[in-house]
């Protein structure tokens, strides 16, 4: 028998979810194989058997949270008939016969909850036990789609939210609240990365002291150079050119002759960082997550544009690791994609600054005193004003708009 446990992921992660599983109970394992998905507040990890056989226990429905080092299956030798499973489940409620009872309370007891309600034993997953809880709802009154009569999760849902009988007056209060009209509002749980994200953007607004500058960038020239160049960019490296890695350079230039942006702050101590690991924010399914371009001063063109392409798909397919979100110095976000004008970022984790990109918008510009239209895009410099001041700020951004309007300086210093 194995035990399948919570592996140790980082020294910050103590606890995830269960987002998914793989396998179902009965099902053949092989070793190494990937059977439960974990999402923690940084990263999806994916959960492996570490011996071949069949999975005969499931001792967290998902939802559910866990812990570190947790217990959480149980795969066991066979070829995975998995009768076995289903004997237990069905001892519970046999009648007297005392060989029964003995052999069913090690995995009813570890898998699904037991409880007494109306005089029933009723059998419930956790998650299902807590949601009947908070609807207050009575598990013996929901009906389990489950044929071994084992009440999941999805039956409570579906259950509705009537309450049970409640004659005392304490408890009325929380159940009006909980019982919202379905048919005009929508209930969510917020995922563990949704959370993490509020938590820690709620952090930032409330631990510095965050302003953010302005300016405009003329992107014809970038536009023109990148149209010129891009096939024979990418015959050569076999990297598309787009727009990133022109931002990526400029920043790395700026924060070279600003390098308070580049720090940031330790109780009394300011940290001035000396290398360049920008972080590139990038929107998924489950919230805005910012892996990290290790050292973008000592990376060409097509070096981090390759760099931002592998990350964006990790980041995608649920695939980026600890390593790949940790110690980024800056970062930029670019709400552009999404057609955003102008936007107030938010600065990323212990960082001192952010750079929020935007969409191109084509407007009346004056050039050499004439009135032209011009591809226009807005930049924003949010920053903590207590190690950087406005001289600091606002020299940063104008050599990052400079950089992007003479482009040709940046490919003769990459």
């Amino acid at each position: 028998m194995a035990e399948i446990k919570v592996p140790e992921l980082a020294e910050s992660i103590t606890e995830g979810s269960i987002a998914q599983w793989v396998k179902k109970v009965g099902d053949r394992v092989e070793k190494g194989e990937f059977i439960v998905e974990l999402e923690t507040d940084k990263v999806n990890a994916e959960i492996i058997s570490e011996e071949a056989g069949v999975l005969t226990q499931i001792l967290a429905e998902e939802g559910d949270t866990v812990l570190v080092g947790q217990v959480i299956a149980v795969v066991e030798a066979g070829e995975g008939a998995a009768p076995a499973p289903a004997a237990p489940v069905e001892a519970a409620p046999a009648p007297a016969a005392p060989a029964a009872p003995q052999a069913a309370p090690a995995p009813v007891e570890a898998a699904p909850v037991v409880e007494e309600t109306t005089g029933e034993r009723v059998i419930a997953s956790p998650a299902a036990r807590r949601l009947a809880r908070e609807k207050g709802i009575d598990l013996a009154a929901v009906s389990p789609v489950d044929p071994q009569g084992r009440v999941r999760v999805q039956d409570v849902a579906a259950h509705g939210t009537a309450p049970v009988a409640a004659p005392q007056a304490a408890p009325a209060a929380p159940k009006a609240v909980a019982a919202v009209d379905e048919s005009r509002v929508t209930v969510e749980k917020m995922s563990r990365r949704r959370q993490t994200i509020a938590k820690r953007l709620l952090e930032v607004k409330q631990s510095t002291a965050m302003l953010t500058t302005f300016n405009e960038v003329d992107m014809t020239n970038v536009m023109a150079l990148r149209s010129r160049k891009k096939d024979q960019f990418f015959e050569s490296t076999g990297s598309k050119l787009g727009f990133m890695s022109f931002f990526t350079k400029a920043v790395v230039a700026a924060l070279k002759k600003y390098p308070y942006v580049n720090a940031q702050i330790s109780g009394d101590e300011i940290h001035l960082n000396n290398f360049f690991d920008i972080g590139v924010a990038v929107s998924t399914e489950e919230g805005l997550v910012v892996p990290v371009v290790r050292d973008a001063d000592r990376k060409n063109f097509a070096e981090i544009e390759d760099s931002i392409a592998d990350l964006a798909k990790k980041a995608r397919d649920k695939k980026l690791g600890l390593a790949d979100l940790q110690g980024g110095s800056f970062t930029i976000t670019n709400g552009g994609v999404f057609g955003s004008l102008m936007s107030t970022p938010i600065m990323n984790g212990t960082q001192a600054g952010i750079l929020g990109m935007h969409t191109i918008k084509k407007r009346p510009v004056e050039v050499n005193g004439e009135v032209e239209i011009r591809p226009m895009m807005y930049l924003a410099l949010s920053y903590d004003h207590r190690i950087i001041d406005g001289k600091d700020s606002v020299g940063f951004l104008k050599t990052v708009k400079e950089l992007l309007e003479n482009p040709e300086d940046l490919l003769l210093n990459s």
